[in-house]
C-alpha cells in the first residue's frame, strides 16, 4: 500500500477551520516515515496552504490517491470512496440516528472507519481529543457573556473587557486580557447584585479542566459543594469555585442503597439528580460533564418554573446535550448568535441576553473558536499513531491486521464490517 495520505478540507460550517495533523508533523511523517500527504485546498484552514506546502505535502482537490484520508468532522456520503481508510469524529458509537447513513454507506463501500472519540489507553482514558479547548473557548466566552447578560441588569463589570473566544489570535492573547481583567477585579471589585458571585463546573474531565483553567487566571477561591450552604462571605474582590463530582451530583432512587461511582456509571437508571440542593447558591453554571439518555437531569425547567427568584442567571453548557442535563437546552447555537434565554414562566426561549429568565449557552463546536491552538495540540497526540495506521495491512483479518493496540480500540469498521466491539451497531442500522 502506498504510503500516502489525504486531508480533508473541514466544511461542514463556516466556523470550522481546524484541520487533524498541522504542517510539522506532516513533515516529521515525511522525513522519518516516508509518508507523503496530499492536502485539500482551504482558504479558512488555521493553517494557509503555504505553511503545508512548506512541509513538503502536495495540495490537490483529488483526493483519490490517497488510501488513507483523515478529516475532522464527518465526510459527505457523496465524498466518500471505495475501499479506503477514514479516521474522523463520525458520531455514531451510540448509534446515533442522523449518522446511520453515514454508517451504512461506509460499509457499502467496503471502507474502514477510526474514531478519535475512541482511541484510548488500556485504562480507557482518551488519547486524541479536543476537548481541552472545548472548555477554554467555553470559559472565555462564558466569561463574554456574563459581562453582556449583567449590563443588560444594569451592572456593569470588568468582565465586559473580556471578547468572544473567536475574535482572539490565541490562547495566549485571551489569557492575557482575562488575566488583567482578574487584577481589576481584585483591586476595584464587581459590582452587582446576589454577592457572593460562585461558579460552579459539573464535572472534572478535559473539558471541565479546559474550562477551569481560563477561570482560575481570576481571583478565586475554592469551595467544597457542601460547604455552600454556610457561605456567608460577599465580597466583591473574588469569585468563589466549586467543582462538582458525581458524589455530588446523584444519589440512589431507592435511599436505603449506597452511591458507588462504578455502579453509577454502569447503571445511571437507579441515580437520581440531587443537584436541586445547590443551584440557590451558584451564580454561572458551567456544564462539562459526559451524558447519556440514562442520566438524570441535572437542571430541569420544573425547578426553574417553581421559584419566584433565583440566583443562577447564566449556564455554560459545554456538554451540550439537547435536552439533555441541562432541560432548556433545546437546541444548539452558533458562535456569532451564541445565547438564548429560558423564562420558565411561560416555557420560552429567546435568542440573546435579554429578557427575564436563564442565559443558555449552547455553542455545540467550541474548539473551531480556538482553531490553530487546538489543532496544535491535537496533532500533536495523532500523528504519533499515523505511522500504524498507514502501515496496517488490511488483507490480512481484523485481528492480523497489525494496527498498533490503541487504534484498534478505535476500528468501528473494517473492510465493509463491523469490528467485534462494535457489533452491537447492527440494531442501529436495521
Amino acid at each position: 500500500m502506498k504510503k500516502l495520505i489525504g486531508i480533508r478540507r473541514e466544511d461542514k460550517n463556516i466556523w470550522e477551520r481546524r484541520v487533524p495533523l498541522i504542517p510539522e508533523h506532516l513533515a516529521k511523517l515525511k522525513n522519518d516515515f516516508g509518508i507523503e500527504t496530499i492536502i485539500q485546498p482551504f482558504e479558512r484552514r488555521a493553517f494557509l496552504d503555504s505553511e503545508f506546502l512548506n512541509a513538503g505535502a502536495t495540495i490537490k482537490e483529488d483526493l483519490s490517491d490517497a488510501p488513507v484520508v483523515f478529516a475532522v468532522k464527518e465526510i459527505p456520503l457523496n465524498l466518500l470512496q471505495n475501499n479506503k481508510t477514514y479516521i474522523f469524529f463520525s458520531h455514531t458509537i451510540k448509534g446515533q440516528k442522523y449518522n446511520m447513513p453515514l454508517l451504512k454507506k461506509l460499509m457499502e463501500l467496503n471502507c474502514t472507519l477510526i474514531d478519535y472519540e475512541v482511541i484510548v489507553n488500556e485504562k480507557g482514558k482518551r488519547l486524541v481529543f479536543f476537548g481541552k479547548f472545548a472548555g477554554l473557548a467555553g470559559m472565555i466566552d462564558a466569561l463574554h457573556g456574563y459581562g453582556i447578560r449583567l449590563k443588560n441588569l444594569g451592572f456593569e463589570t470588568p468582565f465586559l473587557k473580556v471578547k468572544a473566544a473567536y475574535e482572539y489570535d490565541s490562547v495566549d492573547e485571551a489569557k492575557q486580557q482575562i488575566t488583567e481583567v482578574g487584577k481589576v477585579i481584585k483591586e476595584n471589585g464587581i459590582v452587582t447584585n446576589n454577592l457572593p458571585l460562585v461558579f460552579g463546573f459539573l464535572g472534572y474531565g478535559n473539558v471541565s479542566n479546559g474550562a477551569q483553567e481560563i477561570f482560575d487566571l481570576l481571583p478565586f477561591k475554592t469551595i467544597e459543594p457542601d460547604d455552600l450552604k454556610n457561605l456567608e462571605d460577599k465580597s466583591p474582590n473574588l469569585i468563589y469555585k466549586v467543582v462538582f463530582k458525581e458524589e455530588h451530583l446523584v444519589e440512589p432512587v431507592n435511599l436505603s442503597d449506597k452511591f458507588e461511582l462504578m455502579d453509577y456509571f454502569t447503571n445511571p437508571e437507579k441515580y437520581k439528580s440531587k443537584f436541586e440542593n445547590y443551584i440557590p447558591y451558584l451564580s454561572l453554571v458551567v456544564n462539562a460533564i459526559y451524558w447519556t439518555k440514562q442520566s438524570p437531569i441535572f437542571i430541569t425547567k420544573q425547578y426553574f418554573k417553581s421559584k419566584n427568584e433565583h440566583k443562577l442567571g447564566f449556564i455554560c453548557d459545554i456538554s451540550c446535550d439537547i435536552e439533555g442535563a441541562v432541560e432548556f437546552t433545546v437546541k444548539s447555537t452558533k458562535s456569532d448568535n451564541p445565547t438564548y434565554i429560558y423564562n420558565p414562566k411561560d416555557d420560552t426561549i429567546t435568542d440573546g441576553y435579554e429578557g427575564e429568565g436563564i442565559v443558555d449557552f449552547a455553542v455545540d463546536n467550541l474548539p473551531t473558536e480556538l482553531p490553530r491552538n487546538s489543532s496544535i495540540e491535537f496533532s500533536d497526540s495523532l500523528n504519533v499513531f499515523v505511522p500504524g495506521i498507514v502501515n496496517a495491512d488490511k488483507t490480512q483479518e481484523f485481528e492480523n491486521a497489525g494496527f498498533p493496540p490503541e487504534i484498534e480500540k478505535a476500528v468501528i469498521v473494517y473492510n465493509g464490517k463491523l469490528t467485534p466491539k462494535y457489533k452491537y451497531l447492527e440494531k442501529f442500522l436495521a
